[in-house]
């Protein structure tokens, strides 16, 4: 259940160990994000079914020290940048 649980990208995910959408496990795994057919790096939180991302807003900081954010609107296509099984089969080879 764990392995199907990592192979499905969630509805919404965040940068934000603060947050109730935060989840390490994913993060370390490495997830990008296209948004309106092109590819973001700077992706602090994002929802699929909502249509939706939060970006930083330059250097910008909140009273509580967080980077200011903006919430832009479109088509939000996550994806894993490593797959569990490669990373294995990487290892086995560098290994050999």
């Amino acid at each position: 259940m764990a392995s199907e649980a990592s192979d499905t990208l969630p509805d919404r995910l965040s940068l934000d160990p603060r947050s109730e959408y935060y989840d390490e496990a994913l993060l370390t795994r490495g997830v990008g994000i296209k948004f309106n057919g092109q590819e973001k790096t700077s992706v602090i939180e994002y929802s699929i079914s909502e249509g939706w991302i939060r970006v930083a807003a330059g250097r910008s900081l909140d009273r509580y020290g967080q980077p200011m954010t903006i919430k832009l609107k479109g088509k939000v296509e996550p994806y894993f940048q490593k797959s569990p099984e490669g990373e294995a089969q990487e290892g086995e080879a560098s290994e050999g």
